[in-house]
């Protein structure tokens, strides 16, 4: 859905190429083919798989389940993206493809309804990052089948590291841009409470560094989590990078249980087997207090009881002890 506020064609083409080139010369070659699936010959074997099946076991038009890839930007989706493409039952729409998404956000809720309803695949997967904040709303849209979510969260650290290589300081200009009551309607600024809001209005943005800025959106993004109410939806499942690349067979194993989706091995073979390496970033103690506070929560699955966050008094510009009486 186009936004009054949205940058204009030039500028939005301009920003995505200054982004590739960025994570081209700092990543490679080879990483910007896997990240965006540019392998033609790999794209062609997964289309006539899937033309292969739906000529054999096509379900009726209206029948298939629409499956929400949803959380945080960087946090490994294109991984759980590329092992359910996989299979042929699934029908994917990433936040690429223009008949559902416009610049990476969906469309009319209509348009989806439409592309869900006309595909003859079991499972239609759809990744509306932007939109993580409306999953319980895409969760319950008429006319469709009983649709199922996946929320995929990483280590903050992590996630904070690999934000700031792709998209620079893109965290640290949304959340300044909520402090000051710019953001208007743009995705980032959606939904958020007001202890969310006091959070936020408690840094000074034009101190705040990029990985602090990456950290604390992580914080505002998948506490979303919580406070929508998803851990107690049993149709939506929590799904951690880290146990992931850990075990790959035993977490798509267990994604396809959710799903009822036959597991086989194919699906995990794209995923090596790996520790991943723990390196902490110099973030600001008061944004570090919240987000370990929050990992716990859901290393837990659950809201587990607070100590006092740190936060940012700001008249002082320094952290203090806030006391809370919420669990989320």
């Amino acid at each position: 859905m186009k936004h009054d506020d949205e940058p204009s064609a030039l500028a939005w083409t301009a920003r995505r190429v200054a982004r590739h080139a960025r994570w081209l010369r700092t990543e490679g070659l080879r990483r910007l083919v896997e990240e965006d699936r540019l392998n033609p010959v790999e794209r062609a074997g997964t289309a006539w798989a899937k033309v292969r099946w739906r000529q054999r076991y096509g379900v009726t038009r209206g029948d298939a389940v629409p499956v929400y890839l949803v959380g945080l930007q960087r946090s490994g989706t294109n991984m759980l993206v590329r092992g359910l493409e996989n299979a042929a039952e699934f029908e994917v729409h990433n936040e690429n493809d223009r008949r559902v998404f416009h610049r990476f956000q969906l469309r009319d809720d209509a348009v989806l309804t439409a592309v869900v309803r006309r595909s003859r695949h079991a499972y239609v997967l759809i990744k509306p990052l932007c939109e993580s904040h409306r999953i319980n709303e895409l969760l319950d849209l008429p006319q469709l089948a009983p649709g199922r979510a996946i929320w995929a969260w990483r280590d903050v650290d992590d996630r904070a590291r690999s934000e700031v290589a792709k998209f620079g300081d893109s965290n640290l200009r949304a959340l300044a841009a909520i402090a000051d009551g710019t953001i208007g309607r743009r995705w980032q600024g959606q939904r958020l409470d007001a202890d969310t809001y006091e959070i936020v209005h408690g840094f000074d943005y034009r101190r705040m560094d990029r990985h602090t800025a990456a950290a604390l959106f992580w914080y505002v993004r998948n506490s979303l989590y919580f406070r929508l109410g998803l851990h107690q939806r049993d149709d939506v499942l929590l799904s951690s990078y880290d146990a992931l690349v850990s075990d790959p067979a035993g977490q798509i194993h267990r994604l396809c249980d959710f799903l009822g989706v036959t597991y086989r091995p194919a699906l995990a073979a794209h995923i090596v087997p790996r520790t991943p390496r723990r390196h902490r970033l110099p973030i600001d103690p008061a944004v570090r207090a919240l987000c370990d506070h929050l990992t716990g929560q859901l290393g837990a699955g659950t809201p587990v009881p607070p100590t006092p966050p740190q936060q940012v008094d700001p008249d002082r510009r320094a952290p203090v002890s806030v006391e809370r009486t919420d669990h989320a």
